[in-house]
């Protein structure tokens, strides 16, 4: 979704990240890990939700989250869009070290539209 000022963006998440963000009162996500170069927001809510529920319910705290948010939309526009599989597979690549700058262009709160659990 768009609008002329911003870009609604999506990012599974886990319990972890989700409770940094919260910690944030809903206004950013959380750094980096040394070991994570990329932030990768994804452009569609199936998307977000596939990753959510197929791959966050496997490990950690095994509970997945789907975030939605807005970006200003001359900031987000320099960050290329890539196809990491099919083409409903899109994602932004926004490096580490730029995310405190994504999290100042993000317009209102980060809201939280899906979660799941492990099937039992």
């Amino acid at each position: 979704m768009t609008n002329a000022d911003t870009v609604t963006l999506f990012r599974p998440v886990g319990l972890e990240e989700l409770k940094l963000i919260e910690e944030s009162g809903w206004k950013s996500f959380p750094p980096r890990l040394p070991d994570q170069p990329i932030f990768y927001p994804v452009t569609n809510e199936e998307y977000a939700a596939q990753i959510a529920r197929d791959w966050n319910t496997k490990v950690g705290s095994r509970r997945g989250y789907v975030t939605r948010f807005d970006v200003n939309t001359d900031y987000v526009s320099r960050f290329e869009r890539k196809i990491v599989g099919g083409r409903e597979h899109q994602e932004l690549w926004v490096p580490a070290e730029e995310l405190a700058e994504f999290n100042r262009n993000i317009v209102g709160a980060i809201v939280v539209t899906q979660s799941f659990e492990p099937a039992e």
